[in-house]
């Protein structure tokens, strides 16, 4: 069970070496994860992945999830992006430039689903 949040802890890693935090400051990813002052300054996406890695790993403590698993297992699709971006071999602009485009598409996609509920909810009334 213990590897069930493989490729959520991979998504959190590659998120935060791209962010500006760790690319542009030149601070640990723990530290931009821990630190209060550091951690309001991260992407919308990066956030958002730590809460999904958070809640995976509480899903390995609750009894309702025992029987049929946590999660999948690893698939093992962001192994690459995790060691290119391990080893250095990456450019931190292109880097920055996908993680833009990643957050922008989660904004676009926050905003049309909160304009869903308040049109569900204007036709409830």
């Amino acid at each position: 069970m213990g590897a069930s949040c493989k490729d959520q802890k991979k998504q959190l890693a590659i998120c935060l070496q791209r962010s500006p935090c760790v690319l542009l400051d030149r601070n640990t990813p723990k530290d931009c994860l821990t630190k209060p002052e550091l951690k309001k300054d991260l992407p919308e996406l990066c956030v958002a992945h730590f809460r999904s890695f958070m809640e995976c790993k509480n899903g390995i403590f609750d009894m309702r999830k025992r029987m049929v698993g946590n999660a999948p297992l690893s698939t093992g699709k962001f192994d690459e992006t995790y060691d290119n971006l391990s080893s250095g071999k990456f450019d931190a602009h292109e880097e920055m430039r996908k993680l833009d485009v990643l957050n922008r598409n989660l904004s676009k996609q926050r905003q049309a689903e909160e304009k869903r509920r308040e049109q569900e909810l204007l036709q409830n009334e």
